[in-house]
């Protein structure tokens, strides 16, 4: 259970304060900000940045209570509870200090810290104070922050129209609070693709100046205050006028205390794609280097006044490689040269020393390749990471590199434009994989600066906020994905229909981690190729079946959650959880409902027309869905939801099929997986309860009423009888369930069908032991994690833990803290122990199915070694080179496979031993297939766990 005494973080004590306990009553450990005795003022230091964080929280105590604290110059003019913030070191502050007692010297020198504290006036009487204290400006933004926090207003109360609840009391904690420094120093976002959201919105509906100006970045930095961000890469595609061109936008995040930085292919501040011209020449260093020269000196001049954190190297004009080098070493000599350059520019324009100056290299792309070359970096720039755009982070700091004076930071995507394929439209990253990179991150001391490319900002509003939430303390990393997801959306929703929203957001976010629903055309871009059929097809068509069962129970628990929610939160709950729900279902029923009319014309089947329909009427779904969207809050959001970026195939509305009879006559039975050697039988393993599903079919599209004639003992059915008619495609799909205890194959089962007697094949494959995992439609699948229940600890210990991602939810880890060894040492390296067992003589295949992490480090691989039945073990190595084929297919699949032919395995019992070679790899799971297996594109849907 989630309790506030359970939770380590400030950020999960604070979002849970009001909405699990309620509105806290008056007593003397509280302080009341707005009550029926009247509403506090607000005293902030004489500065632009303090009085915007005052004005935050006159507005969200008025959000809250109905009433608007006092705006008050002096300490003289506070009423009878005065809230006064500012940095400790401000006038105001000292003044304070002085006249009431307080210390505040312990703060000095800090980053971002503040201290909170309250007592009554001593210099005037009757008047409670409630002071925050910043060692910095950010330190006393972020207090103001907290205590908005505290009183149940979301950091998305704009954003995602999430309003808080109201009460008439308004109190707070009185006890001294000291925040402590955040895990790491600069966390922040890049706005990035901004063309199919962020940018279209800013012209035609918010901001005046026709573009992402500074009434649109007043909110954005607003809301990065209210997440604990401190920098922002600002957007830079060729739709957005610059932001340094942009009247008012430096000065806006000046005003804010935000740190300006430029994404990997901006060197020194500087937006290749609009601010460089044609009449400038080649952005080639090797030809140009004077016009780069006065190019970066300009903008390095204009900003030395702001707080800025600068991009080195060069890259292409926007995003590509460096132009001019022909190879790997003139590449490498050119960055050299150019960083050179760069360091000299800055150190005359700052007029300080190079170190007191942050500066960063993003090792993206062909940049990596040139650093691992050999390039030398200054020591005192910060090394940023990136990952491979799909949420897996390419390369981590060695011991070494992690002792540079200028640290490291990561890049890291939650929304991306490119190659193999965009995912631009839904936030569908799994929390799970973005705790693993961090935690990875966080193992090799990359803490200086993290950046996340959060597209156009929505909907990757949750995603967003963990990722901050983790970078601003790192002890969350340390609880599973599920409890601060539920704390969010308790934050949101309140804490009774938290868990579950979270359940059903942990749905959507493990069925986008089988297939995004952007990937679900299987086709990919750059080049851009045509959608073909689903790979959810290749059984026969029961894997789309059953994906697009798990989609509408989806769609059906989102909605009934939603529809008890208080009218003030259905926007917010439609934006957070319903459009993204709905819209993945609706793309997958259009896709896979198309895939599986043709299938069932193929054979006959007059439900084909129906699923033609159905397919129609979910692309009008989502068209229909993201026009509401747009329509939200009076047309607060219009132009912000765009559900076809880029025009890719995938969106695309296909020419819709009408499918005329085939013909055929009478009933008959459809099997789960028609296309493998069991397709014409529903097949159970003795000892195993399971579910399999069976179809009644009339052929001849003639209304036919229909019962259940026998059920053997064992069996239980979803309906025992029903009609079969023009509403359901004259079929119906049927849950048969085996109970596991009985051989059911020994009776029949049969149908009635009107006159005919139809009767079902059934096949009752041999069980094993309890708890192993054994032979079914000529799989054995084992989960990874099957032992989690039961010991754990001893895993863990041994070198292996769970972390919650993967196609069971939960998978393997190998510790970060391991050295990398040997094949020859396989023996001495951790193992995972398991047991199986298979029925079938002859030829089989074994596959390790992992998920695609990269390398910890460039001094470690990604390796495993297994053994069969106590053989020599056999080295894996799952590592990809660059953007290859296999890299693209593990990404758009979120898994890795290596296969081992198995000449003759020899039925009967058999023990597998995984042993870790390399620190990070991640094992999904293991599959041992026979021929005439189904073909499956994820695990098979009816599969065991097993057993460690």
């Amino acid at each position: 259970m989630l309790t506030l005494k359970s939770l380590r973080s400030p950020f999960l004590a604070c979002a849970m304060l009001s909405t699990l306990l309620g509105a806290q009553p008056a007593h003397a450990a509280s302080v009341r900000l707005a009550g029926p005795e009247g509403v506090a003022g607000v005293l902030a230091e004489s500065s632009a940045t303090m009085a915007l964080a005052a004005d935050l929280l006159r507005r969200d105590v008025q959000s809250v209570s109905g009433q608007a604290p006092r705006r008050v110059s002096t300490l003289d003019e506070c009423p009878r509870v005065c809230v006064v913030i500012g940095r400790h070191d401000s006038p105001l502050l000292r003044q304070l200090a002085q006249r009431e007692h307080l210390d505040f010297s312990s703060l000095a020198g800090q980053w971002e810290r503040y201290i909170r504290v309250s007592q009554p006036s001593q210099g005037k009487p009757g008047v409670q104070l409630l002071v925050i204290a910043g060692s910095d400006t950010r330190g006393a933004v972020y207090g103001a922050v907290d205590l908005s926090r505290e009183i149940g207003v979301s950091a998305w109360e704009w954003w995602a129209d999430a309003r808080p609840a109201t009460r008439s009391a308004v109190d707070v904690r009185a006890e001294r609070i000291a925040s402590e420094r955040p895990s790491v120093q600069y966390r922040g976002i890049f706005l990035n693709d901004e063309d199919w959201g962020l940018q279209p919105w800013a012209a035609r509906t918010y901001d005046s100046s026709g573009d992402i100006g500074p009434a649109t970045y007043a909110r954005i930095f607003e809301l990065m205050w209210r997440l604990k961000a401190n920098i922002i890469w600002p957007a830079m595609h060729d739709s957005t006028k610059p932001f340094y061109q942009m009247a008012g936008n430096a000065q806006m995040a000046n005003d804010y205390a935000i740190v300006v930085g430029t994404s990997h292919a901006e060197p020194m501040m500087r937006n290749n794609v609009r601010e460089w011209k044609k009449s400038d020449g080649a952005f080639n260093f090797f030809t140009n280097r004077d016009a780069l020269a006065r190019y970066w000196q300009q903008r390095v001049d204009e900003v030395k006044g702001y707080e800025n954190f600068y991009s080195m190297g060069i890259r292409g004009v926007h995003d590509s490689a460096m132009e001019g080098a022909s190879t790997l070493d003139e590449a490498r000599d050119g960055v050299s040269s150019v960083i050179a350059m760069q360091r000299a520019m800055l150190a005359k324009s700052q007029g300080r020393p190079l170190p007191q100056i942050p500066q960063a290299l993003t090792v993206y792309k062909e940049v990596l390749d040139i650093y691992n070359s050999g390039l030398q970096v200054p020591d005192d720039i910060t090394l940023i990471w990136p990952d491979d755009n799909y949420g897996y982070l390419h390369q981590l700091s060695t011991a070494r590199e992690a002792g540079r004076s200028g640290g490291a930071g990561l890049y890291y995507h939650i929304s991306y434009w490119g190659r193999p394929h965009d995912y631009l439209w839904l936030g569908t990253t799994h929390p799970g994989l973005i705790r693993d990179q961090l935690q990875r991150a966080i193992s090799t001391g990359v803490e200086k600066i993290w950046v996340v490319n959060v597209g156009d900002i929505k909907p990757g509003e949750y995603l967003t906020q963990y990722f901050l939430d983790l970078a601003f303390d790192k002890r969350l990393l340390e609880h599973g994905t599920n409890e601060h997801l539920q704390a969010w959306l308790a934050a949101q929703f309140g804490a009774a229909q938290a868990p579950g929203i979270a359940s059903v957001m942990q749905e959507y976010y493990d069925l986008a981690w089988e297939r995004r629903p952007e990937f679900m055309g299987f086709s990919q871009t750059e080049p851009t190729t045509p959608t073909r059929q689903s790979d959810y097809m290749q059984s026969g068509g029961e894997e789309a079946e059953q994906r697009l069962v798990r989609y509408q129970s989806l769609v059906l628990r989102a909605q009934a959650l939603g529809a008890a929610l208080p009218a003030a939160s259905q926007d917010a709950y439609f934006q957070l959880v319903l459009y993204p729900v709905r819209s993945s279902a609706n793309l997958n029923a259009r896709i896979l409902k198309l895939d599986l009319a043709a299938q069932y014309a193929r054979m006959g089947r007059p439900a084909a027309q129906l699923y033609a329909q159905q397919a129609q009427a979910a692309q009008a779904a989502i068209v229909a869905d993201t026009a509401r969207y747009n329509a939200l809050g009076g047309g607060k959001w219009r132009g912000m939801m765009d559900a076809a970026p880029r025009r890719l195939p995938v969106f695309a509305a296909p020419s819709f099929p009408s499918y005329s009879s085939a013909g055929r006559s009478g009933c008959a039975l459809a099997y789960p997986t028609p296309l493998s050697a069991q397709g014409g039988s529903l097949a159970f393993t003795r000892g195993r309860p399971e579910t399999k599903t069976i179809t009644l079919v009339q052929y001849g599209a003639q209304q036919q009423a229909w019962s259940a004639a026998s059920v053997p003992a064992g069996l239980r059915l979803s309906a025992d009888k029903g009609t079969l008619n023009e509403a359901n495609g004259y079929e119906q799909r049927i849950d048969v369930s085996y109970d596991g205890a009985k051989d059911s194959a020994k009776t029949p089962l049969r149908f009635a069908c009107g006159s005919e007697q139809l009767q079902a094949k059934l096949q009752m494959a041999p069980g094993a032991e309890d708890g192993v995992p054994t032979e079914h439609e000529r799989i054995i699948t084992i989960s990874a994690a099957a032992g989690k229940a039961a010991g754990m600890a001893a895993a863990s210990a041994s070198g292996w833990s769970v972390v919650d991602l993967g196609s069971f939810g939960a998978s393997m880890r190998s510790s970060f803290a391991l050295p990398s060894r040997d094949p020859a040492q396989a023996a001495a390296a951790p193992s995972l122990d398991y047991r199986f067992h298979s029925h079938s003589a002859g030829a089989a295949q074994l596959k390790i199915i992992a998920v695609p992490v990269h390398p910890l480090t460039s001094a470690n691989k990604l390796r495993i070694a297994v053994s069969l039945d106590g053989q020599a073990p056999v080295a894996l190595d799952f590592a990809t080179q660059g953007r290859s084929d296999e890299w693209k297919n593990n990404v758009l699949s979120n898994t890795a496979v290596r296969t081992i032919q198995l000449p003759a395995l020899p039925p009967g019992p058999h023990t597998l031993k995984v042993h870790a070679l390399d620190p990070g790899f991640i094992l999904d799971r293991i599959e041992i297939s026979f021929d005439g297996a189904p073909k499956y594109y994820s695990r098979p849907h009816q599969s065991t766990t097993g057993s460690r």
